[in-house]
């Protein structure tokens, strides 16, 4: 599996590189195929432009079936189209029998982890999807994702062009546009076909990808993860719904967690930078027409032209986000952990079966690689854990959940390294700041509205005939 965005891969082939054209090809010296040898010996050809604005168009044509002119970055009718192929014609609706052991077994997880957690239930119903569900509800996330990094990489495709061919190629950015759309949007079909057969639950991979106030299990799948372990398939379900309505319950009465995960991605996304010499190099010796051929297209992208160039940005972005991820997981371990207690025997074996899967990066972390161009991995997840068990055996669990009242009163990556500190801040004193996170809330929102309340009424009191009273009016105009 591809490291880069949309799978673009770093494999370095020299053999692949070879397009067979002669040394002085006059497409060898700028990005996708302008020569600087054109007539007079020099700058841009534009007859060059216009065998290359009819090839293309032809090729666009030919791929019109229903949904592949989309506008936008990603053609995500492509994309899902794709992704339900690969699940094929065989996927079996899920049955009344399956849909009501989801449902027992999310009543039974809500019920224990009411005495785990201060937070309350989170999820307002709870579903069994199958992979076709899975990809329609949550692609509009993954749209939210996936655009930043399609939208930086078809920007530097256009800023790459030499500057004596940018005011002829606006026909061509359009087309190049919607080639890209169409080359995005099958990479993401792919690998949501993928995802969509493996994922467990709606918040798997650690983000909140489905409707908010939807805990889902797709019970296919959960069948397909249960073969070869020693827990009965009932147990691994229970176990599943809690960790799902654990999250669910973080998402839903955290309001500004869900948002922070989604920026933390975008902004990495935003910060991607190509190197725009690699890019020359991928085109050297290309003939023009050669973009109008999807395979020489294919096998330029396949040479690691548009490796990303990490930033200080994108490693600060990921850093939040791995953070985050860390602390989300970790509490969510914990509290699960508490709420099922001796209830489930195996629950133990079966959270580090998820914690390694998660943690050797699995299908899930690979595809998310693939998609948006960073890996998915909390690396600090024992730490985060043991900072959350500690919080909940030395201070209560109040205290512990009262940490997410806001963003600023989470411990950092480095607090997950060196606890001490940050929990004796906690315990010594200081754990009125952590006390319930949703009266907090309540308490902040009576006291801006009170604020607001007193304002309205001084605005129009400020004529008033008790203003100024018992003292001169000294802007009267009277002496």
């Amino acid at each position: 599996m591809s490291d880069h965005p949309f799978g673009f891969s770093s494999g370095d082939d020299d053999d692949s590189r070879k397009r067979g054209e002669e040394p002085n090809d006059p497409g060898a010296n700028n990005p996708f195929g302008f020569g600087t040898g054109g007539p007079g010996g020099g700058g841009f050809d534009p007859n060059q432009l216009g065998q290359m604005l009819t090839s293309l168009g032809q090729m666009i044509s030919g791929m019109g079936q229903p949904g592949s002119q989309q506008a936008g970055p990603v053609n995500y009718d492509v994309a899902k189209r794709l992704a339900r192929q690969q699940l094929g014609a065989s996927i079996t609706p899920v049955s009344s029998g399956t849909t009501k052991a989801v449902t027992d077994a999310a009543h039974l997880a809500e019920l224990w982890l009411d005495s785990a957690t201060t937070l309350p239930a989170g999820a307002n119903k709870t579903v069994a999807w199958t992979a076709n569900d899975w990809i329609e509800e949550t692609l509009t996330t993954w749209q939210r994702l996936c655009d930043p990094v399609a939208e930086q990489i078809s920007g530097m495709w256009t800023s790459a062009l030499p500057e004596d061919a940018k005011e002829f190629a606006a026909p061509m950015v359009g087309m190049l546009g919607q080639m890209g759309g169409l080359a995005f949007g099958s990479q993401l079909g792919q690998a949501l076909g993928q995802l969509a057969k493996e994922v467990l639950t709606s918040t798997d991979i650690g983000l909140p990808l489905g409707p908010s106030g939807t805990a889902a299990l797709l019970p296919e799948a959960i069948a397909e993860f249960s073969k070869g372990l020693e827990q009965s398939e009932s147990e691994i379900m229970v176990f599943l719904a809690a960790r799902e309505a654990a999250h669910q319950r973080l998402f839903a009465h955290v309001p500004w967690l869900r948002q922070q995960v989604l920026a933390a991605v975008e902004d990495y996304a935003r910060g991607i930078k190509m190197d725009f010499s690699a890019i020359e190099q991928a085109a050297e010796g290309m003939d023009p027409m050669a973009l109008a051929d999807p395979s020489k297209l294919e096998e330029i992208l396949s040479q690691g032209a548009f490796e990303p160039q990490t930033t200080p940005e994108q490693k600060q972005a990921l850093e939040r986000l791995e953070t985050l991820l860390a602390l989300i997981e970790g509490w969510v371990q914990v509290v699960v952990t508490d709420a099922v207690g001796d209830r489930l025997p195996g629950a133990g074996a079966l959270a580090e079966t998820l914690r390694r899967r998660r943690a050797t990066g699995g299908p899930a972390e690979q595809t998310f690689a693939t998609l948006v161009g960073l890996e998915l991995r909390p690396r600090k997840l024992r730490e985060a854990a043991a900072l959350w068990r500690r919080l909940s055996t030395d201070a209560s669990v109040e205290a512990r959940d009262g940490v997410w009242a806001h963003p600023d009163l989470l411990p950092d990556s480095n607090d997950l390294d060196s606890p001490a500190g940050f929990i004796d801040s906690v315990i010594g004193g200081t754990t009125t700041a952590f006390d319930d996170p949703l009266a907090q809330l309540a308490e902040t929102e009576a006291r801006e509205k009170a604020d607001r309340e007193k304002n309205d009424q001084g605005k129009g009191t400020e004529s008033g005939p008790d203003l100024g009273k018992g003292e001169p009016d000294k802007d009267s105009g009277t002496e």
